[in-house]
């Protein structure tokens, strides 16, 4: 995680990108997800792969593929429910296509 500012902490990926993105990622969860405990949730699973990817050098937006969705999705099998990993991978799907439709990536 890098402190945007004094208020937001955001993942490396957002942080680097450009106010374009960091934007939209935030208004994704203030926006768009109503429910507290949904947020929190998504909010999570964004965090997770975000960090996932980061540890692995994968380090901004452009760079992610379905390869490493698909291999954090992999590690969080032996580890987590199947409805939970499902969850995950809903949030993570839904963030990146407020992002594309956003034209923010």
């Amino acid at each position: 995680m890098v402190i945007a500012s004094d208020a937001e902490i955001l993942p490396v990926a957002i942080a680097k990108s450009t106010e374009r993105v960091r934007t939209r990622f935030l208004e994704f969860f203030t926006t768009q997800i109503r429910n507290p405990n949904t947020r929190r949730s998504y909010v999570k699973a964004a965090s997770e792969l975000l960090s996932w990817c980061d540890v692995r050098g994968v380090q901004s937006l452009n760079t992610i593929t379905p390869i490493n969705v698909a291999g954090w999705v992999e590690e969080m099998t032996g580890s987590h429910s199947a409805p939970t990993v499902k969850q995950r991978l809903g949030a993570v799907r839904q963030l990146f296509d407020w992002l594309v439709t956003g034209q923010a990536i």
